[in-house]
């Protein structure tokens, strides 16, 4: 699935700040956390698909060095993210 750029300039507006904001923490955890429930869905109906496990759990990887970083420097944006994306943590 790849997101289209109106899609990814949605998330990024409501997340990151801006459209052009595209490196911001938080615009990069929301990305990332739409490509995991994404790739989630299609694991459940594939389940023999092991390459598509393996970047799965890299993006979770990714995500979680990303959460710890903003949770290390910023405790109020990490908590601001953690509740608007509705992860469990």
């Amino acid at each position: 699935m790849q997101l289209t750029k109106e899609a990814k300039k949605e998330l990024f507006k409501k997340h990151g700040g801006s459209e052009t904001n595209t490196g911001s923490a938080e615009g990069q955890i929301a990305l990332f956390t739409k490509r995991i429930e994404h790739l989630t869905e299609h694991l459940k109906s594939n389940k023999k698909d092991h390459a598509t496990e393996s970047s799965l759990l890299d993006l979770v990887g990714k995500r979680k060095q990303l959460l710890n970083y903003l949770k290390n420097n910023d405790i109020a944006r990490y908590r601001a993210i953690i509740s608007e994306l509705g992860l469990r943590k």
